[in-house]
Order: C-alpha cells, then structure tokens, then sequence
C-alpha cells in the first residue's frame, strides 16, 4: 500500500491527491493513522471460487428487497472445485452491518446459468444485470456464449438475455442508468466487441428497445490462468459521452466517442492508455475524482515485482499512482465505486488469490 503520513496538516492535500490511499474523511476520524476497511470471504456455502465482478448497490435503490443502497454484490466465476466457468452465485456484503465482516458469505442469488463474470451491475429501479461465460469442464474448448440476466431486489431471475452477435460471452458492463432509460453496455469476450442495448427500465425487468455493436477488433486469445483474454472492463463518461474499454489482450486503455449515439462499431476506439504499467488490464471503473483504476490480472505484461495491482490514470492517460491488493500475481480483477452522500464504504475490489473483497471508505474530495 502507499505510505500514509504522520502529519496532520498533510492529510488533506494526500486524500486529494489519490482516492486509493485509504484514509477516513469524516469529522470524528480527521486525525486517523489506520483506514477505514473491511476485508471479508467471497466464499458461499456451495464453495463457488474465484470473485470476478463487484458492485455497488446505488443511492436511489427500492427499500425492501433482499438487497438495499451501500450493499456489495460479488459475483463467482469458478465452483467449488475451482474449475472455470462454472460458479453460479452472486454473493452479498452489508459493510456497516454488525459484524461488519461476516465469517460466511450470504448469497443474493443462485444462478441457473455458469460461470458469472465481471459483467455485475445495479438498476437504481431495483434490478441487477449479470453476465455469464460459461464452460463444461473449465476449458477455453467448451467455451458458450453466455448471456445476460436480469434478477429483481429479491434474488428472483426475471429475465436471461442472450444473442450470439451482441451478447457472445458477456465478460463486463457499464451503465449510463437514467431511471426509466438506461444504456447498458457490454464486452463480449468470445467475438472481441462491445454492444449497447438501449432498454426501458421497470420493477418487472427491461425491455430492449435497440441493440448495436459500437466496436470491434479487440484481440481475443486462451490463456492457460485466465481461461479468455478480450475486452473486459467498461466505464462510462456521461458528460463527454464517451466509453473506455480496457482490452486485456492488447494490454491497453480504449474511448469509444459518441458511445451513446453511434450505430456502427469504430475498429478499437481512441488509444488512452497503454502504459508499462498496465499488465493485462481487467476491471475498469471511474473514481470521483474524475481518474480511472484499472485492475491488472498480470496475464499480459507480467512482473513479479508488482503483482495484483490496481493502476490510477486520468482519462488523457496520464499515470498516478497504483498498489496491489495481493502479493502474489492474478489477485485484481472486479473492482467499483460509489457516491455516498452519507459517508458510507465507496470503493471496493476483489482478491481472487484469497477469494476475499475489500471494502474501503475513501476521501470524496
């Protein structure tokens, strides 16, 4: 981890300088040495392995549901025997409950479909999206297509999704929520696009209004660790409509411009990002402070000097700063953030060396 400061009229210019430092930023903690984190097992019940998606539950979330604002989901990617593509939970963490750190995880959802991928996300209408990748005996031979399923705040599967142009091994997603509109957007890692379904949002699921692949050309590949490499992790710009793309392969940052809008697919988009720095890049996500993070899954471009790490940059591709949340290589893959206007926990990733996520509160400033 990055060192901390013993001085106290530092604290502030250090949290404004990076989000991933870790420091608590309310009042009654100003003067704190130690950070405010909680770090808790992924594992089940049924022993599925391996976290690949985290996230958050927003502000705005429907009161009296299974899940609620500030919960963590986790989705796995591997069953208990550790084989590829065949977990089938979606696991749930309340991190200011009591215990805060629960020994066992608590599943939201048990899934009909295997191997559920980093493609998590929430409907602040009261609905979550997870993708699936899934194989019959954990190799890249017995590979499917996946899709995509929509589950109320309950754990109920509403709806499964699935076309083998747009929807071909959902691996991430990004979402521009609008309330009743949303735009979600999707890497497909078995045919190296990503998509945008434009779907109508209600408490009985969505309804897909219009479908397009908006880029193609990322490098796919098998990878002996990581089962599939192609295009993961997406984070939206709203303000400049804008899509980066963190293609895992080609070991580099993508924006796909007019991501919103557009009905024909660009070949990559605009190169960002392609850094020494970034090590086969994974999950994706926007910070407050307007940079972006980037998980390194360390299956391109590995160095055993900086394993697992968590990389920062600003959207013009600018380095700032990265640390590792496992001492060994292949820990960081799903990470997210969240505004909380109440204080609450706002960042978190996964560990999949250790099969554990860690939750921090992390200055907004």
């Amino acid at each position: 981890m990055n060192a901390f400061s013993v001085q106290a009229s530092r604290l502030a210019t250090l949290a404004a300088a990076s989000l991933l430092i870790g420091f608590d930023s309310s009042a009654s903690a100003a003067d704190a040495f130690i950070p405010k984190l909680i770090n808790s097992s992924t594992i089940p019940m049924n022993g599925d392995l391996n976290p690949y998606g985290v996230a958050f539950v927003p502000e705005g979330f429907p009161n009296g549901g299974l899940i609620a604002a500030g919960d963590v989901l986790v989705s796995n990617f591997n069953d208990t025997n550790n084989t590829q593509g065949r977990g089938t939970t979606i696991i749930q963490l309340t991190p200011g409950s009591t215990p805060a750190a629960p020994t066992a995880a608590t599943v939201f959802f048990h899934s009909p479909a295997f191997g559920l991928s980093t493609a998590l996300g929430v409907l602040r209408h009261g609905l979550v999206l997870v993708g699936n990748l899934p194989t019959i005996d954990g190799s890249f031979g017995s590979i499917g297509p996946g899709s995509l399923q929509v589950i109320d705040r309950n754990g109920h599967l509403l709806q499964t999704l699935a076309d083998s142009n747009v929807l071909n091994g959902p691996w991430d997603l990004a979402i521009d929520d609008q309330g009743a509109m949303a735009h979600v957007f999707v890497s497909s890692v078995n045919t190296g696009v990503v998509s945008r379904l434009d779907v109508a949002v209600s408490a009985s699921g969505i309804k897909v209004l219009k479908q397009s692949i908006i880029a193609r050309g990322y490098t796919v590949m098998p990878n002996g660790a990581a089962l599939i490499l192609g295009p993961t992790g997406l984070a939206f710009d709203p303000l400049h409509d804008v899509l980066f793309v963190a293609s895992t392969a080609n070991n580099a940052i993508y924006a796909i411009k007019q991501a919103e809008v557009r009905t024909s697919p660009v070949n990559l988009g605009e190169l960002v990002f392609a850094d020494p720095h970034l090590r086969g890049p994974l999950g994706l996500k926007f910070v407050p402070n307007g940079h972006l993070v980037a998980a390194n899954g360390d299956a391109v471009n590995a160095d055993t000097a900086h394993p697992s790490e968590i990389v920062e940059f600003t959207t013009e591709g600018e380095f700032i700063r990265e640390y590792n949340v496992d001492a060994s290589q292949g820990g960081a893959f799903g990470l997210d953030t969240v505004l909380d206007s109440d204080g609450g926990f706002n960042f978190g990733a996964v560990d999949d060396v250790t099969n554990n996520l860690i939750v921090y509160r992390l200055p907004l400033q």
